[in-house]
């Protein structure tokens, strides 16, 4: 099987962002002084990890451990966790499905490259929906990327070789809210140098994707190895 001819961009690319961090508009870090009910907000707020590890809740309890600490530095989750979560993962597929289609479409067997560019995709509190408690206590929402090679087979058969990479701006708002509960108070605590906003990252590599007789069966990622070099914190660290 050949390879394809020099194409512009690669597949799937069209609509998805180069980069994915998004600015918000709080003020710098460490620069508003600290009142003493912000001290008494982040103290309140140390409670909470605890209390969360304890319910099960580990990745919301590790992303606002990391928020108090101030470090500022990444924050590494576990992406093949997130590609579980059904919205992410249906999310991920349409993105696959995307893929094959074009594919196809340049009428001739061989190999593809392709990338989905910087996509957004909300995670709510509801199993029932698609959801995850801990996920969207952790992150909400999440920035993801998929970029591999898709080989169209001369028996017209469509096997996608991808990896999966995660990020988020993570911060409160200002603002902002969520059920009546305002995130300015907890940006301050960016803001006054009692907590820091950070970067959660995460990758998963060696995912395949290879589709059934039924259209959008996918087999899923079936083996996948991790990728090193970053300096980050890891979410058993943050306890």
């Amino acid at each position: 099987m050949g390879t394809s001819p020099t194409r512009e961009e690669p597949l799937g690319r069209s609509g998805g962002r180069a980069e994915p961090a998004i600015p918000n508009d709080n003020a710098a870090h460490a620069s508003l002084p600290a009142r003493p009910r912000d001290r008494v907000l982040r103290a309140a707020c140390v409670a909470v990890p605890p209390l969360w590890t304890a319910l099960g809740v580990r990745q919301a309890a590790g992303t606002l451990r990391h928020y108090l600490r101030g470090t500022g530095r990444p924050y590494r989750v576990d992406a093949r966790a997130l590609l579980a979560v059904p919205a992410v993962r249906e999310d991920v597929a349409r993105r696959l499905a995307e893929w094959r289609r074009a594919a196809r479409a340049l009428g001739e067997p061989g190999a593809y490259a392709a990338d989905s560019g910087w996509r957004g995709v909300l995670i709510t509190r509801r199993a029932r929906e698609g959801g995850s408690t801990d996920w969207w206590l952790a992150l909400r929402g999440v920035q993801y990327r998929i970029s591999g090679t898709v080989r169209v087979h001369e028996d017209g058969s469509v096997v996608s070789d991808y990896r999966f990479q995660v990020h988020k701006s993570w911060n409160f708002d200002r603002g902002e809210s969520e059920f009546g509960i305002p995130f300015t108070p907890f940006a301050r605590l960016h803001e006054t140098g009692l907590a820091r906003e950070f970067t959660v990252v995460g990758e998963v590599d060696g995912l395949v994707d290879a589709p059934g007789d039924a259209p959008g069966d996918a087999e899923g990622p079936r083996e996948s190895r991790p990728r090193g070099g970053l300096l980050v914190d890891t979410p058993a660290r943050e306890g």
